[in-house]
């Protein structure tokens, strides 16, 4: 039997009223809006993780790179497409 997807669908739920619906929830959720980092936060990482994260080691710039100053990402000297008035562009900016 084909399905019309795009009908209107009718039922009995569409008719219930919004009180309704309020008595349906627990009162823990209705009246406590803070949300409880025990129970929703199991997938957050912690800020241990992301401490050790911090921890890089910057490099000064090296004579054969260039920052491209659309893009503003480091690149070989040998993507530079040309130089304008607001700094050296990649081949990937200038196309």
């Amino acid at each position: 039997m084909a399905t019309d997807y795009d009908a209107p669908r009718k039922s009995d739920d569409d008719t219930e009223s919004l009180e309704a619906i309020k008595e349906r929830i627990p009162e823990k959720i209705a009246s406590s809006p803070d949300i409880d980092d025990s129970e929703h936060g199991e997938g957050i990482l912690g800020h241990e993780v992301i401490a050790e994260d911090l921890e890089v080691v910057v490099l000064p710039p090296q004579e054969d790179e260039f920052t491209c100053s659309e893009c503003f990402i480091v690149k070989h000297h040998s993507l530079l497409a040309k130089n304008k008035k607001t700094g050296p562009v990649c081949t990937e900016c200038e196309s």
